[in-house]
């Protein structure tokens, strides 16, 4: 079992950054494909960025393409979410995710979640 815990999340304006940070415990973070979700409210859970077990290869919604990364650092047991020009529509909870798969896209394929952080940008 791994625990996730998000942080990072708060308020930026269009056009602004932010990095979000997911801290994993518990079984060997390796062991774990990764993934960042989000929901904003009245929508469903939808995919933004997942990353390899290794890191060695990722996935991105179109949303997140050309503007986010996803990254870990292995010996930090972390994962992180880079988000650059960010986009009112951006504005969602943001969750950190874990999946015995190298990688996933869906939600049904991840085990662990976090509880999740806000991330909200004024226009």
């Amino acid at each position: 079992q791994v625990q996730l815990v998000e942080s990072g999340g708060g308020l930026v304006q269009a056009g602004g950054s932010m990095r979000l940070s997911c801290a994993a415990s518990g079984r060997t973070f390796t062991s774990y494909g990764m993934g960042w979700f989000r929901q904003a409210p009245g929508k469903e859970r939808e995919f933004v960025a997942a990353i390899s077990k290794s890191g060695a290869n990722t996935v991105y919604a179109d949303s997140a393409k050309a503007r986010f990364t996803i990254s870990r650092d292995n010996a930090k047991n972390t994962v992180y979410l880079q988000m650059n020009s960010l986009k009112p529509e951006d504005t969602a909870v943001y969750y950190c995710a874990a999946t015995t798969l190298w990688i996933g896209v869906r939600p049904p394929q991840y085990d662990y979640w976090g509880q999740g952080t806000q991330v909200t940008v004024s226009s």
